[in-house]
């Protein structure tokens, strides 16, 4: 651990109690507000808009929805408009203009059945090339839109013939640094990890970490990939090296056991992309740092270049929650702030300290 006066301090600013199942909160970009969506128990959806004043968290809109909201992404809408697309419990895709959330500005039924998992590209000055939204479901299948285009998927990566369906828990967009080059990755129940190349349409590589994906993110989706963090249920996460893949052992990773329950989620710190946290399902909350190697890469036997794996150093742990934290999101705009919500029907405002010093 980082020596004690220097290491990071997670401080807890603002909490706020929901009466409803949370599942994900967000950030709006340029701002102090953040949202909150979930499930009431009556079985619709929520969304709440919240704004951090000092110390507390000041409800200003709350909208219903006919379905429960799973999750939601600003990553494809621009910052003049800062549209907010979100999943559902029904399959759908809806984006919603938060100024005006009664009719969604756009909307699909993306999936057979839930969609568990989100993420935009494209948009908010992030990431070259079109504005793209990428689901993973239930249904198996995980699917790229265009939200200036209805109805039909511009991708849609499905289990082939004969191959079982598996549950996707996880989508993430990377890459998309040039007009051209764009990656989906897409992590799924059984542990299978999957990289989709948007340009080629195919499969770029496939492995497994051998217990549900949990969660999967690039450090930066608008650089030439670098790294990936994937967590897992059984507690255990891998940060693999993007950077050398290998013809037939595919990119080199290091493994770390956070704790014993399910790591829920991974954000990588906005102003720096080798400090990420990790919420698990004890109710804690990990901060971690990437160590990079001498050499990023080595030939093999053969002469083919394969990668080397960087280590991981725990700069900081809290637990807040006697439930596990499911979501969580960093401010893009103030250094160390971020907010998480767990299932104890808790929103969390957090500062974490001294992150320049690390």
């Amino acid at each position: 651990m980082a020596a004690g006066l220097d290491r990071p301090q997670v401080v807890s600013h603002a909490q706020q109690a929901l009466n409803y199942t949370l599942f994900d909160c967000k950030w709006v970009p340029r701002s102090a507000r953040l949202l909150c969506l979930g499930s009431t128990a009556r079985g619709g959806g929520l969304l709440q808009l919240y704004e951090l004043r000092g110390g507390r968290l000041a409800l200003l809109r709350e909208i219903e929805k006919a379905k429960p909201l799973k999750c939601g992404t600003f990553g494809a809408t621009s910052l003049q408009q800062r549209y907010f697309a979100t999943g559902d419990f029904g399959g759908n895709l809806n984006i919603w203009n938060l100024e005006a959330p009664e009719i969604p500005v756009y909307s699909v039924k993306g999936h057979k059945e839930i969609i568990n998992s989100i993420d935009g590209v494209g948009g908010l000055g992030i990431g070259e090339g079109a504005p793209e939204i990428v689901t993973g479901s239930r249904d198996g299948t995980v699917k790229v839109w265009d939200p200036r285009q209805k109805d039909t998927p511009v991708a849609n990566m499905e289990p082939v013939q004969g191959e079982s369906k598996r549950d996707c828990w996880t989508v993430a967009f990377g890459n998309a640094y040039n007009q051209e080059e764009r990656v989906v990755c897409a992590g799924y129940d059984n542990g299978d990890i999957k990289l989709f190349d948007l340009k080629t349409m195919s499969l770029q590589w496939e492995t497994n970490i051998k217990n549900g994906v949990c969660s999967v993110e690039f450090d930066r989706k608008d650089v030439n990939m670098n790294k990936l963090v994937a967590t897992s249920l059984e507690g255990k996460f891998h940060v693999f090296d993007m950077r050398t893949q290998h013809p037939t052992k595919g990119f080199a990773s290091v493994s770390e056991k956070a704790q014993k329950s399910t790591i829920w989620q991974v954000r990588h710190l906005p102003q720096n992309r080798d400090i990420f946290m990790t919420s698990g399902g004890a109710g804690s909350l990990h901060l971690w740092k990437y160590e990079y190697p001498s050499q990023r890469s080595k030939k093999d036997s053969e002469g083919a270049e394969m990668g080397v794996a960087g280590s991981l150093s725990l700069l900081q742990n809290v637990t807040l929650s006697t439930q596990p934290i499911s979501s969580l999101d960093w401010s893009p705009d103030k250094k160390g702030l971020c907010v998480c919500g767990a299932f104890d029907q808790t929103v969390r405002v957090l500062i974490v300290t001294k992150l320049n010093k690390v």
